[in-house]
C-alpha cells in the first residue's frame, strides 16, 4: 500500500476479500491448499474476461487484466512445465485404471489436487483427454463394440 502501486493494492484487496468471504460461508479459517484454490479461481476468472474483452475489441482491459493476473500469480505455486505436466497425466492414468475417454473424469478427480493453482485446468482436461485417446487406440484390436 505504502509503495503507491494503487493496481497491486486492488488485486490484493479483491483476493484477500475474496479468501475472508470463503472463511465466512464455511465458518473456518482456509487452509494453505484453499487459499490457492482461491487464488486459482481468481486467475480463471480474469482468464475469462481477458478472453471476452479481446473478442470485444477492448484491449486496454485485456491487457489490466493479464496485470492482475501476473500479481495474483506471484502468490500461487510455481506453474508446472508441459513435461511434469505429461508425466503427472500419465501417473494420473495409472493410479486410476483409466483406459478409455469415459475415464475422464476420474483422471481429473485425481489430478485435480495435484494441479490446483500450478496449472491451467483445461489444459490439463485437454492432455488428458488426449492421453486416454490414444490409450485407448492402443488397446483397440480393430473389432468393433
Amino acid at each position: 500500500m505504502r509503495g503507491g502501486d494503487a493496481l497491486r493494492r486492488d488485486v490484493l484487496r479483491m483476493a484477500v476479500s475474496a479468501a475472508y468471504n470463503v472463511e465466512k460461508r464455511q465458518g473456518t479459517p482456509l487452509t494453505d491448499d484453499e487459499l490457492v484454490t482461491v487464488l486459482a479461481r481468481e486467475v480463471k476468472t480474469r482468464r475469462e474476461s481477458v478472453d471476452a474483452f479481446r473478442a470485444g475489441g477492448r484491449e486496454d482491459l485485456a491487457t489490466k487484466e493479464e496485470a492482475e493476473i501476473a500479481i495474483l500469480a506471484e502468490y500461487l505455486p510455481a506453474a508446472l512445465s508441459e513435461s511434469d505436466l505429461a508425466a503427472l497425466v500419465d501417473q494420473g492414468i495409472d493410479a486410476t485404471g483409466a483406459t478409455s475417454a469415459r475415464d475422464l473424469g476420474k483422471v481429473m478427480g485425481w489430478l485435480s489436487p495435484r494441479t490446483r493453482g500450478r496449472a491451467d485446468g483445461k489444459v490439463v482436461s485437454g492432455m488428458v483427454a488426449a492421453a486416454l485417446a490414444r490409450a485407448d487406440l492402443a488397446g483397440h484390436d480393430g473389432g468393433t463394440h
